[in-house]
């Protein structure tokens, strides 16, 4: 059994007593990829297998993870699954943008609300369409963290202006899934810095009439 004692790889993110958060930043298009680790067992689960699949395997393998959770479809941020899916590593994806994964391939499926158990921690999916339409978001129970994919980033929520994007649903998608959680929760997006719901918030209505 995988001890307590936390691996050293640099890249700590976020911690408490059970739970600590792993993040890099990948390819191109710099996206964020998160692995969440229980420190009581050691499992953990990576989020978006973005890029570099060879030091998201080496992290993965330090880390204890188990499977890996995509937020949506889009192609900056399912790079690395052939690599991860040949390692091994099952990938759950929404059946709504599961087909945007046709040619890298998928294993399950996520639905909304669905609640993903390791080892003592357990993150609670939140289906957030708008950006695609199999976007989610993760809460990780017990903790103040948002993982919100392309959903909500510093500033506003995430591009629309795609064939699979819609405004007006992302904005409903933010105000009736995300905005209801305490103003001190956390976000972490697929890209940039980290923000808060209480810092986003006020700016709802800014972003309905620039209309991005």
């Amino acid at each position: 059994m995988a001890t307590s004692s936390s691996p050293s790889p640099g890249t700590l993110h976020w911690a408490n007593a059970d739970a600590e958060v792993h993040k890099v930043v990948v390819g191109p298009y710099e996206n964020n990829v998160f692995i969440v680790r229980c420190k009581l067992t050691g499992d953990a689960v990576l989020i978006d297998a973005a890029n570099e699949h060879e030091m998201l395997l080496d992290l993965c393998d330090t880390l204890g993870v188990k499977r890996v959770l995509e937020t949506h479809g889009h192609w900056d941020h399912i790079q690395a699954i052939p690599a991860m899916r040949e390692a091994g590593y099952e990938v759950a994806v929404t059946k709504l943008d599961a087909p945007m994964l046709d040619d890298v391939g998928y294993d399950v499926f996520l639905d909304d609300t669905e609640v993903i158990e390791f080892g003592k921690l357990r993150m609670n999916a939140i289906h957030n369409p708008g950006h695609t339409p199999g976007s989610i978001s993760f809460e990780l129970a017990g903790t103040p963290l948002l993982f919100t994919g392309d959903t909500l980033f510093p500033g506003g929520p995430g591009n629309t202006a795609t064939d699979l994007g819609d405004f007006d649903t992302i904005i409903g998608s933010i105000t009736d899934r995300l905005f209801t959680f305490p103003a001190d929760t956390i976000v972490l997006p697929g890209h940039g810095d980290d923000t808060t719901i209480g810092e986003e918030r006020p700016h709802l209505d800014e972003w309905i009439e620039r209309g991005w």
